[in-house]
């Protein structure tokens, strides 16, 4: 059901110059012409359900690549060297031993590495989890 639009609140409206000194006039909007909302697709949540499903997927690849990087602090150093030397077929190779199953993307910088973990539903990039971790 659709509804008018009103506007409850008064709108003041200064009296021309002949009746400069009575008060002023009170002036209400009328009512606006009905516009009907645009019509829109029926709504298809499977998509969205697929892709929070596999959001949870790179949550727990995500914690994989946590609890390696915070359970060795061997393996944190090797991570960390191989992006301050530029190495990023070292960096790559480092995170893929984890046990990471999905694809991921790579980058640093003197403060510290991204790590965006990308899933796909049905071919369709549908969702990223971007952990931004500092070293300095």
């Amino acid at each position: 059901m659709y509804y008018p639009h009103y506007y409850p609140c008064p709108v003041y409206c200064l009296p021309d110059e002949r009746y400069f000194y009575q008060q002023p006039i009170y002036c209400y909007h009328q009512v606006q012409p009905y516009q009907p909302r645009p019509e829109y697709p029926e709504t298809d949540a499977a998509l969205f359900h697929q892709s929070a499903g596999a959001f949870k997927q790179l949550v727990k690849e995500a914690t994989i690549i946590l609890n390696r990087l915070s359970g060795s602090e061997e393996f944190a150093y090797k991570v960390m060297d191989a992006a301050q030397q530029n190495d990023s077929k070292k960096v790559e190779e480092l995170i893929k031993s984890t046990g990471v199953s999905v694809d991921f993307q790579t980058s640093y910088n003197p403060d510290g590495i991204n790590i965006i973990l990308i899933s796909k539903v049905e071919n369709i990039e549908c969702c990223k989890l971007e952990m931004a971790i500092r070293w300095r």
